[in-house]
């Protein structure tokens, strides 16, 4: 029986990233995935005859620069794309705000709505910015150990104290201060205009299950911003889909002789006397090595695959407090046509688009996931992908994917059915009728992701693309839980390197890198 240094279970982005910097490093390294494809969210798929999309993620906010230059991603075939038009707010009557890479187009845009609010635009950039700056340094370093933290922690946390010798003590001040608000506190200190106040909120409540009035969307918003270069809703575009950015991961992982297998289901991490050193696969085999890594969600991980009778109470416990409650939605529409959105040329339509009207508007979107119900007029984002891929649909025909707040999992008195997702595709439709008021007569075909179908076909508890929610109470030491925050498990040799471990959700990279990192320790200690 063959045995390994490292198997890896899922090869998602994370997984990739940990395979490659672990075989790098001259480990053997099993990477295995159950679907039949590599990529995870980062996937891409043909959902109707000639026509593919972005399963999951059509954008990446930021990709840790770690990963970028340890891989030398670049050389291994990934190519990013970021378009001159960042994101597209569009409110009642056709009014929109495009946010510019170039920050003075950025500024003439919102001084059509605010010349009091486009004099403000810079210093609120440059805010942000610096707050942001502050969490990148956090993000590159593991959770403290808590409660008790000795010299050796606080010293091996002394590079977060750059960004205080740039912006000076006050930074630190200002981002304990916006983190916790709500976004409404935030942008009532800014600017006047709503579109713009929607527009800002939308960045806090991203993939997430509750609307701007929600304690904590200033650190989401922030999260949203790492690495952005004081580009407000900074994103970038992968070169030929998603999918290629996991790709390139593949081409380096293999380069290190990493050896990934695809339809291969790990169904139990086997555990003796609390010391992990197995997984055993669907068609019964077993395969032996040092160290376990899980990119699964915590619940699959601890409860599925370890199993629950082989945790202690207090971490079973940990494990089964975790909040998931996925409430985001992606539906892919494959149109007979270009769609035209009123005062939006072709040229202009290769970004995001918000239907985001109001704040009001999206916390009454968001009401509707507390009640266990599917918002009536749920806030949509979207992208037509064909116009960056020229394959994702037929000649002179176009694939627009939309990503939908708010579908809740749990929904109250009833199930995810296909009567129910129709009836999110026509609320979905009615939303963007707003924006292209000829939608519906465009479109030849549907595939629909709820949260329950998002679980099913990735393996996410609950629908939750993080993971677990990104909350002020499931961040850093604590997330996934204070036993398992340094990638580290209570059982031993098995580590976690997903979305649910600090710093949370996203394609960035970084939970894979501090990840392998730590495991590379560990043969030390």
């Amino acid at each position: 029986m063959k045995s390994y240094d490292i198997i890896i279970i899922g090869a998602g982005i994370n997984g990739l990233i940990t395979a490659s910097i672990l075989g790098k490093k001259g480990k053997s390294v099993l990477l295995l995935e159950s679907r039949d494809k590599i990529g995870g969210m980062a996937s891409t798929m043909e959902f109707a005859p000639g026509f593919k999309c972005n399963a999951i993620n059509d954008t990446i906010k930021w990709i840790d620069p770690r990963v970028i230059k340890f891989l030398d991603l670049y050389t291994n075939g990934l190519e990013i794309i970021q378009p001159d038009i960042l994101k597209t707010i569009i409110g009642d009557d056709n009014e929109h705000i495009s946010f510019h890479k170039e920050i003075d187009k950025t500024i003439n845009a919102i001084a059509k709505h605010s010349k009091k609010d486009s004099e403000k635009w810079k210093d609120f950039s440059s805010y942000i910015e610096k707050l942001s700056h502050f969490l990148e340094k956090l993000y590159e370093l593991k959770p403290p150990i808590l409660p008790n933290i000795g010299l050796k922690e606080i010293l091996r946390m002394r590079s977060i104290l750059s960004p205080i010798r740039k912006y000076g003590s006050q930074g630190v001040v200002d981002l304990l201060r916006v983190a916790p608000m709500m976004m409404p506190e935030l942008i009532d200190e800014w600017f006047e205009n709503e579109l713009l106040r929607s527009a800002i909120s939308t960045a806090g409540i991203h993939h997430l299950s509750f609307g701007p009035f929600a304690a904590g969307t200033g650190y989401n918003l922030l999260h949203q911003h790492i690495h952005s270069n004081g580009l407000f809703h900074n994103i970038q575009f992968v070169k030929g889909g998603t999918e290629q950015y996991a790709i390139a991961l593949r081409n380096c992982a293999e380069s290190f002789n990493v050896d990934i297998k695809t339809s291969k289901k790990v169904i139990s991490i086997n555990t003796n006397q609390n010391v992990c050193n197995s997984v055993t696969l669907e068609n019964g085999q077993q395969i032996m090595a040092n160290n376990i890594v899980s990119t699964l969600d915590p619940s699959n991980t601890f409860l599925n695959l370890v199993g629950s009778s082989n945790l202690t109470p207090n971490f079973r416990r940990q494990i089964n407090n975790i909040r998931y409650r996925g409430s985001t939605a992606r539906i892919h529409f494959a149109l007979s046509g270009l769609p035209i959105i009123k005062g939006i040329s072709k040229e202009q339509m290769k970004t995001v688009f918000s239907v985001s009207p109001s704040v009001e508007f999206l916390e009454k979107a968001s009401d509707a996931v507390k009640y266990g119900k599917i918002s009536d007029k749920p806030f949509v984002e979207f992208v037509i992908s064909s116009l960056l891929e020229s394959d994702f649909a037929p000649k002179n025909e176009h694939v627009l994917s939309a990503t939908v707040q708010y579908a809740p999992y749990h929904l109250k008195n009833n199930k995810w059915s296909e009567k129910l997702k129709e009836q999110l595709k026509f609320n979905v439709i009615q939303v963007l009728e707003n924006a292209i008021p000829d939608i519906k007569s465009l479109i030849k075909h549907t595939k629909i992701f709820t949260p329950l179908d998002i679980e099913n076909e990735f393996g996410l508890s609950e629908g939750n693309l993080n993971h677990g929610e990104m909350t002020l109470d499931q961040f850093m030491f604590m997330r996934p839980t204070i036993s398992s925050s340094q990638y580290k498990t209570p059982i031993n040799n098995l580590f976690l390197c997903g979305p649910g471990t600090h710093p949370g959700g996203g394609l960035h990279g970084s939970n894979g890198y501090n990840a392998s990192m730590e495991i590379l320790k560990s043969e030390f200690s």
